[in-house]
């Protein structure tokens, strides 16, 4: 029996790569939809248009390309496309309005706390790192909202205000629900 290398040198074509996104699963087929060093960050950006996760460093440091997978905050750049092969990706287009880590973002501006939004381009890594956090976490202390929301950078330097519109997330969550 042939291994999928020798089927590949052999010209064979490669099994598709299955990914849910936002509910919805896609099937890429390699070499035409993808390519084996496509990120799963340019995959959701360039080929689907998801285009509220932002990249900023392209290389892992600053957050602002989180997307959950399976449930768990994901760096898309530094992710390949093919990796989310069989998985449940979710970006911040698949939350809905009324999410509890959204509302909280959008209502967070308490004095002596700022706002959990000035530019926004951090917002949605923010974001999707919360509900990662929250939903491993649900009730997390200060401590632990610092510690998880660590890997992201905010360039207005809004992170009190953001630990904030998670915190109020936490309390804002349905009883015995994930945020």
């Amino acid at each position: 029996m042939a291994t999928k290398s020798e089927n590949h040198a052999r010209g064979e074509k490669k099994p598709p790569v299955k990914i849910r996104i936002n509910g919805s699963w896609h099937e890429f087929e390699p070499g035409r939809d993808i390519e084996p060093e496509m990120t799963l960050s340019y995959l959701l950006r360039e080929k689907l248009g998801f285009t509220g996760l932002k990249v900023a460093c392209d290389e892992g440091a600053c957050g602002a390309c989180t997307v959950l997978m399976d449930g768990k905050a994901v760096l898309s750049c530094m992710k390949l496309a093919a990796e989310a092969d069989g998985h449940e990706i979710l970006t911040i287009e698949g939350l809905p309005e009324d999410d509890p880590v959204i509302q909280a973002f959008a209502k967070q501006c308490e004095p002596g706390y700022g706002t959990a939004l000035q530019c926004g381009f951090c917002t949605p890594g923010f974001v999707m790192t919360a509900k990662a956090l929250l939903n491993e976490n649900p009730k997390p202390t200060p401590g632990e909202i610092k510690e998880g929301l660590s890997g992201n950078i905010c360039r207005c330097g809004c992170y009190s205000g953001i630990a904030r519109a998670v915190l109020h997330a936490s309390e804002d969550a349905p009883k015995g629900g994930k945020p």
